[in-house]
């Protein structure tokens, strides 16, 4: 992290430490300090494998440092959530709140060992209070905190959770205790959730696993969970149990579809674009079965630089949006992705099975959306189109090389006289 960030970033950690009760403060000695635990915590987001070590450490080391104030973790998640900010994962919020919740927790076991250190054996009545005082703290703090977490055993039943879990799903608290986790999983997630803690981190009995999985909320709707799942030891006799802290991911999931969405779809029609049609025929040639055959059309508009020239490009633009709509309409009942390459070159693909007679119609029905003019602000403007389209054998095939056969096919179509269409039967492309 850059050092200026970290210094600024430190100051204003040490400023609201300094507000929450009568510690020594010392800003030359203090704020350095700081700043090599945001550095640390900053590290931590970043690094993979991603551990919550770190945050007991911090948490530990406030705990050591400052005096015994119940705020300083809730404090310490205020100023230190900004460092999601800083960081180009699109996890890194999930992350910065498993490292939070470390810290709540090293920084309450710190005190638990100061109290243990400093309570006399013979002294059971002040043992007992003092360990009140301790669930007391840890309780405002794990009731309050805005982060998901929530305490299992290691068999995936919540033996507690806080109010930023019922939160996320949508029920009061009271109705998670005793429920398994697979009970608010989506159910296509819970094979891999278990996989996961079954195969991996309870065999191991250490060590922490990251999920990012689908949840269904109590209303029925589907959103995203990211969790940092981390096996503890009991002690004193105690079981192990399943530490869970982690937040509601949907809008970054959200976020990441639009995008995915827009990288792959044409922003002028909305039409799929060459990335989307490639990525399309890639997963079928990878499904494909020996003789599964599929069709391309490849259509042109003749003469389309006249429209741009006259009319101008955004006259253009309508008769392309114009275009893609009655190609669209007219196609897609015949189960064909319909793409637009760029310019004026639009792709109907044909998935197996495609038959050249079946490639012969479709090419027709192509043909047919250009037959009435489009009429863009009183212009009446005939659009015509030639078509290059071939039916091939699939599996084994090349995407980019079926381009290159229907772009071909289209060169004779235009060759030999515009506003008609050729078809080429291939035996294989690779």
């Amino acid at each position: 992290m850059d050092d200026s960030k970290s210094a600024v970033l430190a100051r204003s950690w040490w400023l609201a430490l300094a507000a929450v009760g009568d510690m020594p403060v010392h800003e030359g000695r203090d704020i350095p300090l700081l700043a090599g635990m945001v550095d640390d915590l900053a590290t931590a987001v970043d690094t993979d494998p991603f551990v919550v070590t770190v945050g007991y450490r911090v948490g530990a080391a406030l705990a050591s440092w400052l005096p015994d104030d119940r705020r300083v973790p809730a404090v310490s998640a205020q100023i230190l959530y900004r460092l999601a900010e800083q960081s180009a994962r699109p996890d890194a919020g999930a992350r910065l709140a498993g490292l939070l919740a470390a810290l709540g927790q090293g920084h309450q076991q710190e005190l638990d060992r100061a109290f243990d250190a400093l309570s006399s054996p013979d002294d059971e009545g002040s043992d007992r209070a003092a360990r009140l005082v301790r669930d007391a703290r840890f309780r405002i703090l794990f009731d309050n905190t805005a982060i998901a977490i929530a305490i299992g055993d290691t068999d995936g039943n919540l033996l507690e959770a806080n109010r930023g879990l019922a939160d996320m799903i949508g029920v009061p608290v009271d109705q998670l205790r005793g429920i398994s986790v697979y009970d608010f999983a989506h159910p296509d997630d819970q094979g891999d959730i278990r996989a996961l803690l079954y195969d991996k981190l309870v065999p191991a009995g250490e060590g922490t696993v990251s999920l990012d999985r689908r949840l269904v909320r109590a209303d029925g709707s589907v959103g995203w969970m990211s969790f940092a799942i981390s096996y503890v030891k009991g002690k004193d006799g105690q079981p192990d149990y399943l530490l869970a802290i982690g937040a509601d991911v949907t809008e970054q999931h959200r976020l990441q579809d639009e995008l995915r969405r827009q990288a792959r779809h044409d922003p002028l029609t909305g039409l799929p674009n060459r990335r989307y049609l490639l990525e399309r025929i890639d997963e079928l040639i990878m499904s494909a079965e020996e003789g599964d055959r599929a069709g391309l059309c490849f259509a042109d508009l003749d003469h389309f630089k006249i429209v741009n020239d006259r009319f101008g490009h955004g006259t253009g633009d309508k008769v392309l949006t114009a275009v893609a709509d009655r190609l669209n309409n007219k196609l897609s009942q015949h189960g064909c992705l319909v793409s637009r390459l760029g310019g004026d070159e639009f792709v109907a693909f044909v998935p197996p099975p495609a038959t050249p007679d079946q490639i012969t119609m479709i090419a027709e029905q192509l043909l047919s959306v250009f037959t009435d003019p489009i009429t863009i602000e009183g212009q009446h403007l005939q659009i015509a189109a030639s078509i290059g389209a071939v039916v091939t054998p699939i599996a084994g095939a090349n995407a980019e090389a079926l381009l290159d056969a229907a772009d071909a096919s289209l060169y004779y179509a235009k060759t030999n006289g515009k506003g008609h269409w050729v078809l080429h039967t291939l035996q294989a492309l690779t």
